[in-house]
């Protein structure tokens, strides 16, 4: 197997400038490719994602560290979260926490 230059990237989740969503809550958006955007989140403790969200793609989010609740139900690192097309969620973090998924594009 070859891979042709400039066709792999390769980025720490560290290194990735974040913005601010609302107070508490970070951004960091890494590299996206055609068909499929990744995205990581971090979380102070306390905070409540702004609004309800309605999942247009299916995510598949895996937990990476910290506590949230969404939907009434409690989770911790490790847990893995799949939302489907038109659910809503909208978590409240526990602790200090990470969230980090990939959204297929069509």
């Amino acid at each position: 197997m070859t891979h042709e230059p400039g066709t792999v990237q390769l980025v720490h989740v560290e290194d990735i400038a974040p913005t601010e969503v609302v107070p508490g809550i970070l951004h960091k958006p890494p590299p996206a490719v055609q068909r499929a955007r990744g995205w990581v989140y971090d979380f102070a403790p306390g905070t409540r994602w702004p609004e309800e969200t309605c999942t247009k793609p299916s995510k598949a989010t895996p937990w990476w560290s910290g506590e949230f609740i969404d939907c009434g139900r409690r989770l911790t690192a490790g847990s893995f979260v799949v939302f489907a097309p038109g659910s809503t969620h909208g978590p409240l973090i526990q602790s200090v926490a990470r969230m980090i998924g990939i959204t297929l594009l069509k």
